[in-house]
């Protein structure tokens, strides 16, 4: 259309436009919303050269305000040195050794959430795991420290995430920086609340000297960080990254537990062998982390969780220059190329019966190397999100803990999508819970 281009019918429901471009125009469609012009890419193989390439090549590019007031100058937006500098500094606060000191904090919050619920109670499933996921995310990232402050920052988020998919769906898109709707006021107000109490934690932190290095949380290892030549982040910088993991860790993850648990109560043979799984691996213990790979059918589930509901549907867009290519052929500088992991996941090429959730999909000797490229829910290449195995084990080991104890019947019928800054169910989702020793007894 003139001035809007496809954004009309992106705004209906942008993951059917996706998938509208990716089977009647090709693996390759240019599209625009406004004056934007943009590309899809929908083939696994552009899509690893995407990821793959340079990163003077493949520049990450912001095409939303809210988004940039959210998480500021942080790795996910930074270029160049300044982003390899970064990602030197965020990656000790999630690397493997740390996630295995977070995992029994995961798990203990998993825990102390079931012993919360009971047989036959009604749960909002989205409101629980948003809780869940909260608590874990305060306690491996902030420490204690936020205390009752923790709803006012977890409220202030989820008004920024409500406004981002508003924008991304909408004109807001295409408003110049300086306009102030009354949306952009309501995200300032929240920028606000959540720059006030996470500058007030750090600051703590600094007159303490508690960032030493040695600290048992993530923000006491940002402030302890340091590049080669012994510069710290700053506090601005600390900020920006700590709201980002916080993103990260908490609504991408709730999300992704959310229809996860959905999935499950869909499919009770799959249910049944997690059950089992968790009975034989677990034997009524809690899980550790040293049960994440044992754990093989758990982690198949999440996998094709991720596949089917990617919480982060749409990957930050890249900006070409320099002389990029895709597929041997030469890609004009200037060049806005996206994807999104929702339209390629759902794929029949790579993914046969791809609306299916069948999570043998990934077993070792069944997978091929078509469907694990075509499998993105965290970017991919060097821009992989850095927080994805905290992810991964944290949805596996919340779900062994719960699933343990307790069956979720969701209430029958189909749940649609509501596509913002994650992929969130588009109405609420109730469930019945079902103690698993008192059905095993027949009571």
């Amino acid at each position: 259309m003139p001035l809007l281009g496809n954004l009309p019918a992106f705004r209906r429901d942008p993951l059917a436009f996706f998938a509208h471009l990716r089977d009647d125009f090709g693996d390759v469609v240019r599209w625009s919303l406004g004056s934007r012009r943009l590309t899809l890419l929908s083939h696994p193989e552009h899509i690893a050269e995407l990821f793959g390439g340079s990163q003077e090549q493949f520049r990450p590019v912001d095409i939303s305000w809210v988004f940039r007031q959210l998480v500021g100058d942080s790795v996910i937006l930074s270029q160049g040195a300044d982003w390899r500098r970064k990602r030197d500094l965020v990656q000790p606060a999630v690397r493997p050794r740390q996630v295995r000191g977070y995992a029994a904090t995961m798990v203990d919050c998993a825990m102390d959430a079931a012993r919360g619920w009971a047989d036959r109670q009604r749960i909002d499933v989205e409101q629980e795991m948003n809780l869940l996921t909260q608590r874990i995310v305060v306690r491996t990232l902030f420490g204690n420290d936020l205390g009752d402050r923790a709803r006012a920052v977890a409220d202030a988020m989820e008004v920024a995430a409500l406004e981002l998919g508003a924008e991304l769906r909408g004109i807001g898109m295409l408003l110049p920086d300086w306009a102030r709707t009354p949306a952009r006021r309501r995200v300032l107000a929240a920028v606000e609340t959540i720059d006030a109490e996470v500058g007030r934690l750090i600051r703590a932190r600094q007159a303490a000297e508690c960032g030493t290095g040695d600290g048992a949380d993530a923000l006491g290892m940002l402030l302890a960080a340091r590049d080669e030549e012994g510069n710290r982040l700053t506090a601005r910088q600390v900020r920006d990254e700590a709201v980002t993991l916080w993103g990260a860790g908490h609504e991408t993850t709730s999300v992704g537990l959310t229809w996860c648990w959905y999935l499950l109560s869909a499919a009770p043979e799959v249910r049944d062998r997690l059950t089992a799984e968790l009975d034989s691996v677990l034997g009524g213990r809690p899980p550790t982390f040293d049960d994440y790979d044992r754990l093989v059918w758990t982690r198949q589930v999440v996998k094709e969780t991720l596949r089917l509901y990617p919480p982060v549907w749409v990957v930050v867009p890249r900006i070409t220059q320099g002389g990029a290519t895709l597929g041997g052929e030469p890609i004009p500088d200037g060049t806005t190329l996206c994807c999104s992991p929702w339209s390629t996941h759902r794929d029949p090429r790579w993914f046969p019966d791809p609306d299916a959730f069948r999570p043998e999909r990934w077993d070792a000797d069944r997978k091929d190397a078509a469907s694990e490229q075509a499998w993105f829910p965290f970017g991919g290449g060097a821009r992989t999100c850095l927080g994805a195995r905290f992810a991964l084990v944290e949805m596996a080991l919340v779900i062994a803990t719960l699933a343990q104890r307790f069956h979720l019947d969701i209430d029958p019928g189909v749940v649609g999508t509501a596509p913002g800054l994650q992929l969130r169910p588009a109405t609420a989702m109730r469930a019945t819970l079902r103690d698993r020793e008192l059905c095993l007894s027949g009571n």
